[in-house]
């Protein structure tokens, strides 16, 4: 049986607000949500996770204030893991607890597996030039999203040929990915990923309808995680 979580949000745009939904939905009791430097103070001894989908400048130190606090966090927040590994250090040294994620669905981390054999594939047989495609709705901040900066680092690992990926056309040319980044309104979030040849292209694609397969996510990592300590990712719930 899932456990019933006593839960903080942190960020309450629209995941956040979509996490509230299905927690409740599930039988969770959401004890706080953090949307402003005033909402610190309603953080209790009994939250037992915090789900933090907020922006890429604030999410470092909502998670270092988790921390401070006790309290396990799984962030889905993308575009600040240049930091990750002072946050990583922080977190093991302070015996807490971290899951991170570019991307919480389950679907989207199947696709990384598929992304990841159709690069090693490509890699052996050559022949095949990437481009990767990710379409969001307009009021996403970062770009390119998180998920295809993963699935472009993930063909980059397979292809010695590709250094680097960069936005817009002509990466290949100077041994970059290149990643276009579209915005649309009233998009969830779609992620192609296109292998060009002579004769034939290879084209793998993952389409959202909507945010609530992110939600889902997020909420099984933190039945997953909420009496662990350390550093994980949805490998570590999924055994990828």
């Amino acid at each position: 049986m899932t456990p019933r979580l006593k839960i903080a949000i942190i960020g309450y745009g629209k995941m956040g607000r979509e996490i509230e939904k299905q927690a409740i939905e599930a039988g969770h009791t959401i004890e706080a949500i953090v949307d402003c430097p005033q909402d610190w103070k309603k953080l209790g001894n009994e939250v037992q996770v915090a789900i933090e989908f907020s922006t890429p400048t604030a999410a470092p130190e909502n998670i270092l204030r988790c921390f401070d606090a006790g309290i396990p966090v799984v962030c889905g927040t993308t575009a600040w893991h240049n930091q990750l590994p002072q946050i990583m250090e922080e977190c093991n040294s302070r015996g807490q607890t971290l899951l991170y994620a570019s991307n919480f669905s389950l679907g989207v981390n199947i696709f990384f597996e598929i992304n990841k054999r159709l690069a090693d594939l490509t890699a052996r047989f050559g022949g095949y030039v990437p481009a990767i495609t990710e379409i969001h709705h307009t009021q996403k901040i970062d770009s390119p999203s998180g998920t295809a900066i993963v699935l472009a680092n993930q063909l980059i690992e397979s292809h010695p040929e590709y250094n680097g990926w960069q936005l817009g056309d002509g990466g290949t040319d100077n041994g970059k990915i290149s990643i276009h980044a579209l915005r649309v309104d009233k998009t969830p979030g779609t992620h192609e990923v296109l292998w060009s040849g002579n004769a034939d292209d290879i084209e793998i694609k993952h389409i959202a309808h909507n945010r609530s397969a992110f939600a889902q996510g997020a909420l099984l990592a933190a039945n997953w995680v909420h009496n662990k300590k350390g550093v994980f990712t949805m490998k570590d719930i999924l055994n990828l």
